[in-house]
């Protein structure tokens, strides 16, 4: 018996590949960038501000030192807001009292007598110029103000005709000898022979009235001593 293969039609149509037209405006691809850190070409504002308010600063420190005869520094450290305003109300008008960074105090006194003062450039500061030549009489308002509000901030150094002096040589700054002093004492130097006058005129202020307070204090044990 012979067997015939017999052959179907498959029920499912053949597969052919339609092309849909593509609309280029439903089916837009964005364009895919790298994340990037951009970076501003302009300074920012607060960057802009901070810039002005240093160099302000620095200006008013220069303003400062236009005949000032003395700068001190004054640990600000521990102060208080009300004690820090009863503080500069108890200054003199001939004394001024500025808070300032080290480093643009210093930047307004470099190349300068006052650079003298960089051993002060440390913690923070309170800086005070004064505009007399009555050093004692500016010095004296914040040591009464310590006393009365028992602040042990104390001033960590000052400058006077070029030369500093610590916390520990205040007293003669705080002993210095008043205007009418050294006039009676210049009366009193009239005594000596002119060539020694001339030479003692002719010394730095300083060095005049520690001449002009010995001599003083010759007549006074000599006085003392009849």
């Amino acid at each position: 018996m012979e067997a015939t293969l017999l052959s179907f039609p498959s029920s499912k149509p053949p597969l052919t590949q339609t092309l849909k037209p593509t609309n280029p405006f439903l089916h837009s691809s964005k364009p895919k960038f790298s994340s990037f850190k951009t970076t501003p070409f302009f300074p920012s504002i607060r960057a802009a501000i901070s810039r002005t308010k240093k160099e302000e600063t620095v200006q008013t420190v220069k303003e400062q030192l236009e005949n000032c005869y003395l700068l001190a520094g004054i640990k600000y450290t521990g102060f208080t807001v009300k004690q820090f305003q009863d503080l500069r109300r108890s200054l003199p008008e001939s004394s001024k009292l500025v808070v300032a960074k080290n480093t643009l105090v210093f930047k307004a006194i470099e190349g300068t007598p006052w650079e003298a003062l960089k051993p002060c450039m440390k913690g923070m500061n309170a800086w005070l110029f004064v505009h007399t030549e009555e050093i004692p009489e500016a010095i004296k308002p914040y040591r009464t103000f310590q006393k009365e509000k028992k602040v042990e901030n104390d001033f960590v150094g000052a400058v006077f005709e070029g030369k500093f002096y610590g916390p520990g040589d205040f007293k003669q700054l705080e002993n210095m000898p008043t205007r009418a002093e050294i006039y009676f004492k210049l009366l009193g130097s009239l005594q000596s022979p002119a060539i020694g006058l001339v030479g003692t005129l002719q010394a730095p202020a300083r060095d005049l009235i520690m001449t002009l307070k010995a001599y003083v204090q010759k007549l006074e044990e000599e006085g003392g001593g009849q």
